[in-house]
């Protein structure tokens, strides 16, 4: 007896403890992934102002040629030609608000300046043909890099050659200040830094952190940095910490580990000696080559996950007790009832399984209705919860459309800073004629950039689930607009067989673009490495069915799919895609998708192309529907 009572013992005990480490790893990692989602967050907000406060000026020096003033300095550089040059320049920069903004001829010698009367930044009559930005422009590429100018001032250069007809003649420079960015680092509430294509820290919040490297350079990287006098005289130490970086080629998303001891990573980073628990992220900044990245510590969330363990060790340990409390009280009721057995005899036994049986038949009763109840909450959370999954999905979908969205939208944002640039000069010069062309070519683009933005904008809307008459053309037609710089980037031809007003399905339009989405983009995924590229879109009638349905078939010219893609294609978290690259739950919301409207999605493979998707919707037809209005084309 004694040994079982040991034995129940020691397994409470190893129940207790592991109870108390699930909910500690369990609290770690919704604490861990919790901060995560905020720090990267903090990181897009940063890398938006970083962006906006630098990248705005990098269009300013392809402008400068426009002015008569600058051409002449170049076909003739004399003293008055310099000075009217010199005060252009000048007010430009003021406008501006940058560092400086000055002009070479093509042998790298400074003619014109805006900071002439500043001697440390001046730069007129300097040489500078050593400098990247010089050597580039006078190639006839536009190029943009961190450096450190020869005033020993860091800053952002961004450069564009002049033309005189075919001929470069010289190079128009912008240099752009950092010191605003250091304003920004309480925004990220962590040690954080900003690297350039060197790996070289150019600014940090941690001032003994700039100008080092994470990776050690090659000694011929080194003497093209020296030549160029990139980073001036600075020796470039090794970055205190060892940091091995991560990147996500498709959201620019950096990921890193830090290595080493426990006391060196807590001193550098200004913590309390302990255990040294960060975790690194990181974004790529779009066009720029720098990367942010942020140490963030998870003190915290590791406090909280062993309160939290502690408290899961505790609860069990109140369960248990309490469980061996009642199978004792269990135990001596038992007893007293046997006691009260014998001595009330057979009429008080009868009277005790009557009352027993009564107390049955009401908790019987009691836990139907409960369950009755259960079960319609449960309905009614499971159709919530089947709405958001779709939901999840779409915005997934426009997740990864995201880098072709904005730059769609990049160009003709930076064309309407130029043209709006150049109508304000030609305004200035009285020519009003080619100042309104500027402004009817900036009117232009609006609209070209209101017909991109309005399809995101009915894709992207959360609405309920609403049968209506529903052109399958037009919506495959949406569907396809949203990939239509991914289709031109990547060479694929579309043959779209499903022309507006053919058909018309008796379903959900919002759902219905949704799962056209999803398939078109497997589809292009599934080609990207494909010799011949065709994406084949067609839809048919199957009268035999009742309803009839219409047949919707997206086919591509890929590897394929094996017979285990065919066997589980449709169960959830299956994916066919690389590791990190989908969760596997985009077919199966489709199929729940076409269950909604009494259809169905398979896919097969088609001999001597790839595979092919079939998504069945029910056809409208205004018999079956009276109350909808004729005002739609019968198919």
């Amino acid at each position: 007896m004694a040994l079982r009572r040991a034995l129940v013992v020691l397994v409470a005990l190893a129940l207790i403890a592991a109870a108390g480490y699930w909910v500690f790893e369990r609290s770690f990692a919704q604490g861990a992934s919790s901060l995560r989602a905020a720090s990267n967050g903090r990181l897009d907000l940063f890398a938006s102002v970083v962006e906006a406060r630098v990248r705005r000026l990098e269009p300013v020096p392809a402008t400068i040629q426009l002015n008569p003033v600058v051409v002449r300095l170049l076909q003739a550089p004399t003293a008055a030609h310099a000075q009217a040059a010199n005060d252009y320049l000048a007010r430009l920069n003021a406008h501006l608000g940058s560092l400086a903004v000055f002009v070479l001829d093509v042998r790298g010698v400074v003619l014109a300046s805006s900071n002439t009367s500043r001697r440390d930044d001046s730069l007129r009559g300097e040489d500078v043909s050593y400098r990247p930005y010089y050597l580039e422009a006078l190639a006839g590429r536009s190029t943009r890099h961190f450096a450190i100018g020869s005033g020993g001032h860091a800053g952002y250069f961004a450069s564009h050659p002049i033309y005189d007809g075919p001929r470069v003649v010289g190079v128009a420079a912008i240099k752009i200040g950092l010191d605003a960015l250091e304003q920004t680092w309480p925004m990220l509430g962590a040690p954080a830094l900003v690297t350039d294509a060197n790996q070289v820290v150019i600014l940090s919040s941690q001032p003994q952190w700039r100008y080092t490297s994470l990776l050690p350079l090659p000694t011929e990287r080194r003497v093209d940095l020296q030549l160029a006098q990139t980073y001036g005289a600075l020796r470039l130490p090794l970055f205190p910490l060892s940091v091995d970086l991560s990147v996500n080629e498709d959201s620019q998303e950096v990921q890193g580990l830090l290595h080493g001891d426990s006391a060196r990573i807590s001193a550098a980073l200004g913590q309390a000696p302990g255990r040294a628990d960060f975790m690194v992220l990181g974004r790529s900044l779009d066009g720029m080559d720098w990367r942010v990245l942020i140490f963030t510590s998870l003190a915290a969330v590791r406090h909280q996950a062993q309160i939290d363990g502690i408290g899961g060790a505790v609860s069990v340990a109140f369960l248990f007790l309490l469980a061996l409390y009642w199978a004792q009280r269990r135990r001596i009721e038992r007893q007293k009832q046997a006691a009260k057995r014998q001595l009330e005899q057979a009429n008080a036994a009868l009277e005790q399984e009557v009352g027993r049986r009564t107390q049955e038949l009401t908790d019987a009763n009691t836990l139907l209705r409960k369950e009755v109840t259960e079960r319609e909450q449960t309905e009614i959370t499971l159709r919530a919860a089947q709405n958001e999954r779709v939901h999840a999905g779409k915005m997934a979908v426009l997740g990864q459309l995201a880098a072709s969205i904005t730059h769609e939208l990049t160009q003709p944002l930076g064309a309407i800073r130029t043209l709006s640039g150049n109508a304000v000069e030609f305004m200035r010069r009285g020519n009003h004629s080619a100042a309104q062309e500027n402004l009817s070519i900036v009117a232009r683009l609006v609209d070209q950039m209101a017909r991109i933005i309005d399809p995101l904008k009915s894709f992207s809307r959360k609405s309920t689930v609403r049968p209506e008459p529903t052109d399958v053309g037009r919506t495959v037609e949406q569907a396809l607009f949203l990939f239509q710089l991914r289709q031109r980037h990547e060479q694929v031809d579309v043959d779209n067989r499903c022309a507006p007003g053919e058909w018309i399905a008796w379903c959900d339009a919002n759902r219905l673009e949704q799962v056209l989405v999803n398939l078109v983009g497997n589809a292009l995924d599934a080609m990207r490495d494909a010799p011949r590229k065709t994406l084949l879109i067609s839809a048919e009638l199957r009268a035999a069915h009742e309803p009839p349905l219409i047949a919707i078939e997206v086919q591509d010219t890929g590897k394929g799919l094996s017979e285990a893609d065919l066997t589980h294609l449709f169960e959830p978290f299956y994916t066919t895609k690389a590791s990190g690259a989908g969760l596997g739950l985009g077919l199966v919301i489709c199929r729940d998708i076409a269950a909604e409207f009494q259809g169905d999605l398979t896919a097969r493979n088609v001999p001597g192309a790839g595979a092919c998707f079939t998504l069945t919707v029910p056809l409208w037809q205004p018999a079956m529907h009276p109350k909808v209005p004729h005002t739609l084309p019968r198919p």
